[in-house]
């Protein structure tokens, strides 16, 4: 579910959040009402007092960090990193053999992540990239996290139903069924208070918190140890990949952040429209022309509705000459950060070194008191 060295300047556009921008509604839930509710309580919090929160987010290494993930979760990272809220950022290394095999080139995958998040504003003096498989203490949480949930409530889970049917795998593995255990261990061991989420995430929260509370009245119910987590609900847009369908890191159908201008013509240029040539904003009727015109406006910090009105009968080809000029205005300047960046690769190895360190003392500190509740120490 959701970044510059401190030598360099950071542009207004990248870390502020993004625009507002209207997009497609989604059925609200009463889980989703409260969460909204609850989010707009947290965000009053984290104005005031953004020190008292510690968040951990982060992906998994299948892919570039890509225009969807810039205006779904990278945007709002940066601003909380900025707010003076505690930052743990996660390359989920493990999580991404859930359903595929460990690639070759996996090294490159991950410390290119790191480029792509000094790039976009995440600053590693104040916050700490770490990944997965480099943080023993984390993942030995995974067992005793596992005793105190069932297996049926594992497989309601949403999430893990969504991410199966995509593999299109007639077996499933235990990593991958596990994943809403594991990635509870991601959120306790550094006892993150705070999780960016997406409205489908929000079930993945919610086991944690069950977590949590279960082993604070199994082992420590006269001094709770584990934070019950928080969801921050986003209100970003969610943008469609070339094809029609959510953007994805792994479904070959989505915009780079790194692309060159000539990529990310190429790739626009093949995106789905429709056969109307008057272009309006309507999500629900022309959702492709619909997700062009959005990201067209979050570009360019406009409205949809202004970008629509501009190309008007110009048809699918002016709304993505539109596009690929917009995309490419705003990320210039992201890109040859990142370019500089990706050229010293000594120096991201060294940042993502020390956020191993940093997150491997945190969360031995969290299995060590586990072990005195759990009365392991032998």
């Amino acid at each position: 579910m959701p970044a510059l060295t401190s030598s360099l300047p950071v542009s207004s556009t990248t870390a502020s959040a993004p625009p507002a921008a209207p997009a497609a509604p989604r059925p609200a839930t009463p889980a989703v009402l409260a969460s909204q509710d609850r989010t707009a309580e947290l965000e009053q919090a984290i104005a005031r007092d953004p020190g008292s929160f510690r968040v951990l987010t982060g992906d998994r290494p299948t892919g570039a960090i890509h225009l969807g993930h810039y205006f779904g979760s990278q945007c709002n990272r940066v601003r909380l990193q900025n707010a003076g809220v505690e930052l743990l950022v996660l390359i989920a290394d493990y999580q991404a053999i859930t359903d595929r095999t460990a690639a070759a080139d996996l090294p490159d995958i991950v410390i290119g992540l790191v480029a792509d998040y000094l790039a976009l504003g995440i600053d590693p003096d104040r916050a700490t990239i770490f990944a997965h498989s480099q943080v023993e203490p984390l993942n030995q949480l995974l067992l005793p996290f596992l005793s105190l949930v069932s297996v049926a409530e594992i497989s309601r889970n949403p999430t893990v139903k969504d991410e199966i049917a995509a593999a299109g795998s007639p077996t499933v593995s235990g990593l991958m069924f596990s994943y809403p255990v594991h990635q509870a261990a991601d959120i306790l061991s550094c006892r993150a208070n705070l999780v960016p989420v997406g409205q489908d995430q929000l079930p993945h929260i919610e086991l944690t918190r069950t977590i949590a509370r279960r082993f604070n009245e199994r082992y420590c119910p006269d001094a709770p140890y584990f934070p019950e987590p928080d969801g921050l609900l986003s209100s970003a847009p969610l943008l469609l990949g070339t094809d029609g369908t959510k953007m994805g890191k792994s479904r070959h159908n989505s915009i780079p952040l790194r692309a060159t201008a000539d990529e990310t013509a190429r790739l626009v240029s093949r995106a789905k429209t429709d056969s109307q040539r008057h272009i309006s904003y309507e999500p629900h009727r022309r959702p492709e022309v619909a997700n062009l015109v959005l990201l067209t406006a979050l570009c360019r910090n406009t409205t949809p509705e202004a970008v629509a009105a501009q190309i008007g009968d110009g048809g699918a080809a002016a709304l993505k000459a539109a596009a690929i000029e917009a995309i490419n205005e705003r990320f210039a300047g992201l890109r040859a950060r990142r370019a500089a960046l990706a050229a010293d690769p000594g120096y991201l190895r060294t940042v993502l070194a020390e956020g191993n360190q940093r997150a491997c003392e945190i969360a031995a500190g969290t299995l060590a008191a586990v072990r005195e509740a759990m009365h392991q120490r032998y």
